[in-house]
């Protein structure tokens, strides 16, 4: 294998991951003002935290404390902050920070 077909094959990889990741918005663009476009806006972020919280969940044991009082404030943190300032990646960050401090701690 050759330097110019590495350069070659990376300048299509990065070119094809651009227009991939440009592609929704200039998609979404055209139909933003529709109604069912508009309802996923406002449907989608408390399906992703139902998702979350979920996997949170899925591998918490409840048969010692260390297990299940780490999610429980993480979630509870971020529940509290997100109605006091209404602000999703503060909230969020603020909820992961309590999580990983606990489990720190406790375990």
């Amino acid at each position: 294998m050759n330097t110019t077909y590495v350069i070659i094959a990376m300048a299509i990889i990065a070119v094809v991951t651009y227009l991939l990741r440009a592609a929704p918005f200039f998609a979404l663009s055209k139909v933003e003002d529709h109604p069912v476009v508009l309802q996923v806006g406002r449907a989608m972020p408390i399906g992703v935290m139902v998702i979350l919280v979920m996997y949170t969940l899925l591998d918490v044991s409840f048969t010692a404390t260390v297990g299940w009082i780490p999610a429980f404030a993480g979630m509870a943190v971020t529940f509290l902050v997100h109605l006091k300032w209404s602000s999703a990646m503060f909230s969020i960050v603020s909820g992961v920070a309590t999580y990983a401090v606990l489990l720190h701690l406790l375990g």
